[in-house]
């Protein structure tokens, strides 16, 4: 079930952004599916739990070529599709290296590895996807604002799920160092 709730995140990520104007929160600009992508490390951190690292990146890369398929037939430009995958690749790397490095509690591990996952995605996306010398959709002045709304949603939706992971956890009686 861990790697269908990592793929179905990814897809509803890609539909509902797709789908739904981004909100703005004050001079913040985020995407519908942005909780959807700060999920998606929860879950790839569960996959890579259960499964390692080595079937961690097969399923990496399932979820790359699927990405960009839905997005693409959602009609997003090319710019946009490239922008996505490059993102996704960086940020899942990252929170897989991170994830895999500490040597914390897994609920911080989660924390710690989807924080950095997702500033990485949220710069890398906005930069190269949205900016000027991407698909040109926001403006330079637009570009911090779009990257700190995102990092603001994806940490709290980190924070949110290492809490309950962590309560799982407690409540199972599995809560080691090195889980």
């Amino acid at each position: 079930m861990r790697i269908v709730f990592y793929l179905l995140a990814i897809v509803i990520a890609n539909v509902v952004t797709a789908r739904f104007a981004p909100l703005q929160f004050g001079m913040f600009i985020v995407p519908m599916g942005t909780i959807f992508v700060g999920a998606t490390f929860i879950f790839r951190d569960l996959v890579q739990n259960k499964y390692g690292r080595p079937k961690t990146y097969m399923f990496i890369f399932i979820a790359l070529i699927l990405s960009a398929l839905v997005s693409y037939t959602l009609g997003d430009t090319l710019m946009v599709v490239a922008a996505s995958a490059l993102s996704f690749v960086i940020s899942e790397t990252a929170d897989t290296e991170i994830y895999t490095r500490l040597k914390l509690p897994m609920a911080w591990r989660v924390f710690y590895s989807g924080i950095v996952g997702g500033i990485l995605d949220s710069v890398v996306f906005v930069i190269v996807g949205l900016s000027p010398i991407g698909a040109g959709v926001l403006p330079w002045e637009a570009i911090p604002a779009a990257i700190m709304g995102q990092v603001i949603v994806k940490t709290v939706v980190q924070m949110i799920g290492a809490l309950i992971l962590n309560r799982v956890l407690v409540i199972r009686g599995k809560y080691v160092a090195t889980e």
